[in-house]
């Protein structure tokens, strides 16, 4: 039972771990668009995670783009301040309105799962941290625009972590999809519209 288990730390977790892989074993990923209760509530939410795979995507290409100088540095700085801002602004409305609502009305919806909920939990707050030195890198590289030996360094620096940022944050959601999906596929979004 999850509740029995020690759930590991998101840098240290490779899948949702198998005790709470309850409802994912009878409604796995390969079959969740046909499901009739996937369209609105859970394709919304899906996307929503595709659009921040996507801003790590162009974040990192955009860095690594710098770092070859394919890129001229204002055009970086602007795609960094907008696609890092979003990146920001979203996850954390984005997390705010899981922690809020969402997670605690799919808990009560299967307390088999609550030891899963409460790793997103810990997950969000991981995230926090990460996001804070995520924003800390991207400043740095725009404070140094004007200095190209300065600007290589710090876009190097923000690169890596970027891309370690881009690991964990892929972790975190397929962990939450592959946990949350199921619910609402068996149990359906009543209570979170």
């Amino acid at each position: 039972m999850a509740n029995d288990m020690e759930i590991p730390k998101l840098a240290a977790r490779t899948a949702l771990p198998a005790a709470l892989r309850v409802l994912l074993d009878d409604y796995p990923r390969e079959g969740w668009e046909a499901h009739p209760r996937f369209t609105g509530l859970v394709q919304f939410w899906l996307e929503r995670h595709q659009l921040f795979r996507q801003l790590s995507d162009v974040l990192n290409d955009d860095a690594e783009a710098m770092l070859d100088r394919r890129i001229e540095a204002r055009k970086y700085a602007g795609r960094l301040s907008q696609y890092g801002g979003m990146m920001i602004n979203q996850l954390h409305g984005h997390h705010q309105i899981e922690d809020q609502h969402y997670f605690p009305t799919l808990q009560g919806l299967d307390k088999r799962l609550s030891r899963g909920f409460e790793m997103l939990d810990r997950d969000h707050h991981a995230m926090g941290g990460l996001l804070d030195r995520f924003a800390t890198a991207a400043n740095e590289v725009l404070g140094v625009l004007e200095n190209p030996d300065r600007l290589t360094d710090a876009t190097g620096a923000f690169r890596d972590e970027a891309q370690g940022f881009a690991a964990l944050l892929r972790r975190h959601l397929s962990d939450e999809e592959d946990l949350i999906v199921p619910v609402i596929l068996h149990h359906g979004p009543a209570g979170l519209v």
